[in-house]
């Protein structure tokens, strides 16, 4: 007989400030992530709005906010723009290679270097090693670490300059957390090429989208995501279309 299928709880948070709007609160429902089903659970929670942290996955539920919305790219329809064609081609000589998820002090460092640069006062500006051992390895679904490296030299590894936290899922990528060395010269846009080279490599194995997390409408730091085009996002009906610019327009 095969075991009894099992709903999960949720449960909501307190309030507090919002990290994205000046002015607003914040507030998530939440639910744990563990049992044989964790990766069943993820995606579909995924499909409606959900992110994953480590062994939780938790989506804004503000009670008079819906900034944050769910955005994901179309990986057969991709096509880069003449900015993101020279991303790619200044950064076309990295050494790429998918790990098991499992921290390192080299991870650690870069992460250190790169929060310190873009992030000072973010709520992860304090993590230290224990912190990131336990966003990396305490995930009960299909992760990997995805290293960007320099070309090696005289037989030794190259220099680390990024790193992403991914969820491998049936129907896409999902990159939950992506970090690089912002100053290192000749490398401009390494947070863009890691985008981009997670939508190549989806679409090499025929996943149809690369989960980019929560656009936030009003959020300038946030506008990144949406330079990948075609790009849909989760409204009241499902995922549908999503036009940037036109959405700028309406204001």
């Amino acid at each position: 007989m095969s075991a009894p299928v099992r709903f999960p709880r949720f449960f909501v948070t307190s309030p507090g400030p919002c990290p994205y709007l000046p002015g607003k609160t914040e507030r998530k429902v939440f639910t744990e992530l563990n049992g044989d089903h964790a990766d069943e659970l993820n995606e579909a929670l995924g499909r409606i709005g959900f992110r994953r942290s480590q062994n939780v996955a938790y989506r804004p539920s503000c009670l008079d906010c819906k900034a944050c919305v769910s955005v994901r790219v179309r990986t057969d329809a991709f096509q880069p723009n003449a900015t993101q064609r020279r991303i790619l081609r200044r950064n076309a000589d990295l050494v790429v290679s998918a790990c098991r998820p499992w921290s390192t002090t080299e991870q650690y460092d870069l992460l250190s270097r790169y929060l310190s640069s873009r992030h000072p006062d973010g709520g992860m500006s304090n993590m230290d090693d224990m912190d990131y051992a336990d966003m990396v390895e305490q995930s009960p679904v299909r992760s990997q670490v995805i290293e960007y490296r320099t070309p090696p030299r005289f037989g030794r590894l190259g220099e680390l300059v990024g790193a992403c936290l991914t969820d491998q899922q049936s129907d896409g990528m999902s990159m939950i957390y992506s970090f690089y060395n912002p100053d290192i010269e000749g490398r401009n846009g390494l947070g863009n090429f890691i985008i981009m080279d997670h939508i190549t490599r989806a679409k090499t194995a025929g996943l149809p989208y690369v989960y980019l997390g929560y656009w936030v409408n009003g959020a300038a730091r946030m506008q990144y995501k949406t330079r990948y085009r075609p790009l849909e996002r989760l409204g009241p009906d499902g995922w549908e279309y999503f036009d940037p610019d036109a959405e700028a327009q309406l204001g």
